[in-house]
């Protein structure tokens, strides 16, 4: 599984771990010619606006948002959740937009009030699962073709809407996997079709 982790700004070398131990050929992607012969993408967390500044000015903006409307396999973290909505309240600007969320940025506040949770999500594992929260966003609205995957205090924190995955916070900031192996199964599935 060829997985490629979006290398512009922001949290890479953690997902890149990630994706070795569970044997995955992991790819920085820096210019739209590594796009090529992917079968999935991770967005980081980061900083969105710049993220999206330097997806359009390495030329990789389009190429990136016809392969996730064709299929490729993404999942945004944290400022990648930011990248895949198509709506984010009190900004006008829209990045990639290709998943029927609408989300609010740095809904939980600045750095200060980041925070640890243990979860169970249940599509993902049979354990709780540690989730890092960073200045996270969350999902404030969903279309009804996006499943939400967890909730913390009503709040929704996870969702897949067909090969988008979003999520608020941070799993390659952990120890645990689960995360990162259930999106390889999403590659894996894409990948057969």
């Amino acid at each position: 599984m060829r997985i490629g982790v979006l290398a512009l700004q922001g949290g890479v070398a953690e997902h890149i771990n990630h994706l070795i131990k569970l044997n995955c050929e992991a790819v920085e992607v820096r210019k739209k010619e590594e796009l090529e012969g992917l079968n999935g993408i991770i967005l980081p967390g980061g900083e969105s606006t710049t993220i999206g500044k330097l997806l359009r000015k390495t030329g990789i903006f389009d190429i990136l948002r016809n392969k996730i409307l064709e299929g490729l396999p993404v999942w945004g973290t944290c400022a990648g959740m930011i990248l895949l909505a198509k709506d984010i309240e009190n900004d006008n600007v829209k990045h990639l937009a290709t998943m029927d969320i609408t989300v609010r940025r740095n809904a939980y506040g600045s750095q200060i009030d980041s925070f640890l949770a243990e979860e169970s999500i249940e599509a993902v594992a049979n354990e709780k699962i540690p989730l890092v929260f960073i200045r996270a966003p969350f999902i404030t609205s969903v279309d009804d073709k996006v499943e939400i995957l967890a909730k913390i205090e009503e709040k929704v924190v996870a969702a897949r809407q067909g090969n988008m995955l979003v999520t608020s916070f941070h799993p390659e900031l952990t120890d645990n996997l689960e995360f990162h192996r259930y999106f390889i199964g999403i590659c894996g599935k894409y990948a057969k079709l």
